[in-house]
């Protein structure tokens, strides 16, 4: 229980380093990675079913050869890529203003650092130390963020391609 007790008391020290800033920051990064999750959990439960009932739908179907049968196919597939992408658009946008508001971050922490320059001239080292780290831990904190979503959306990309290509081959168009 103390052990508890002691990360929780380490982690309170390091977001009041960070500044507020840092707060929007895992706020950001808590979404992202729910976000991710949540794709990651579709392609095994809600897309597998998606994709058996368009294929159980397709195979069903008398003849696949005409114009309306090429159209039916086309949606079919569409409305599941749309499924497929949907919420990617929020994690791109995350993993691109991720690392913007670790430089927010860095500006808010400067800012600090000449207010106690200002005030107390820059012969106070200690008093200017705060500032510098609220402006290296948000930055920081942004690109690390902005990398492990970079990675995750990158696995997502290649994960959705192959799944809307995989469908496309399945649903043939021959009889």
């Amino acid at each position: 229980m103390y052990e508890l007790i002691d990360l929780f008391e380490k982690v309170r020290d390091f977001m009041e380093k960070g500044g507020p800033i840092l707060t929007v920051i895992f706020i950001a990064i808590f979404v992202l990675w729910t976000v991710v999750f949540e794709r990651l959990i579709y392609f095994k439960t809600g897309h597998r079913k998606q994709v058996n009932e368009v294929m159980a739908t397709w195979e069903a179907r008398p003849e696949r050869t005409s114009w309306f049968a090429t159209q039916i196919r086309r949606a079919m597939i569409s409305q599941v890529n749309m499924d497929l992408r949907s919420n990617f658009s929020l994690v791109k946008t995350l993993v691109a203003i991720i690392p913007l508001m670790g430089l927010l971050g860095t500006v808010w922490g400067m800012i600090e650092v000449f207010d106690v320059m200002a005030i107390l001239g820059s012969s106070n080292v200690k008093a200017m130390s705060a500032g510098v780290s609220k402006a290296t831990i948000p930055t920081m904190a942004g690109m690390i963020g902005a990398l492990s979503g970079v990675v995750a959306s990158s696995y997502l990309k290649g994960r959705m391609d192959k799944e809307a290509e995989l469908l496309e081959d399945h649903l043939t168009k021959d009889h």
